[in-house]
């Protein structure tokens, strides 16, 4: 995709969402999108390359309000800044390394979501479950081992 279509397709989204169409918006959006899980500080590191006008609240802000609108998904691994990630409709789950915090997406465990069935549900009805996985990424094991 070019960078035209992928500005065209954020603000098609974000109208789809009941957003404002704004260039902090389609900026925060396209970092964010196929870029991984980043934090506040790694959006605005981004948007900054194009855009060195947005500060840093701006970003926060506009990360609420595109995880509000289900544009992006947060997630907020112990220990850790919140993440953002552009993968959303499914129920995915994460494994986060204990050394260098990589995160990586982990899918579905066993099948439909939720994934899993809690024993007591309490009178709940469960459509999500979030489940966090730690470890040594390779690249931490091949140090570790040298």
């Amino acid at each position: 995709m070019t960078t035209d279509e992928i500005r065209d397709a954020a603000a098609g989204h974000l109208r789809s969402a009941g957003l404002r169409v704004t260039a902090p918006r389609l900026a925060v959006l396209e970092a964010v999108t196929g870029n991984g899980h980043l934090d506040a500080d790694a959006v605005h590191a981004r948007v900054g390359v194009d855009h060195p006008g947005i500060p840093l609240q701006t970003v926060y802000n506009v990360l609420a309000d595109l995880n509000a609108a289900g544009l992006l998904r947060r997630i907020e691994p112990a220990g850790s800044a919140a993440l953002h990630e552009s993968r959303i409709g499914d129920n995915h789950h994460h494994i986060v390394c204990t050394r260098c915090s990589a995160v990586a997406d982990v899918d579905c465990i066993v099948g439909q979501a939720p994934c899993l069935a809690p024993s007591d549900a309490g009178g709940f009805v469960v459509h999500t479950a979030e489940v966090t996985f730690w470890g040594l990424c390779a690249s931490c094991q091949q140090e570790a081992a040298a």
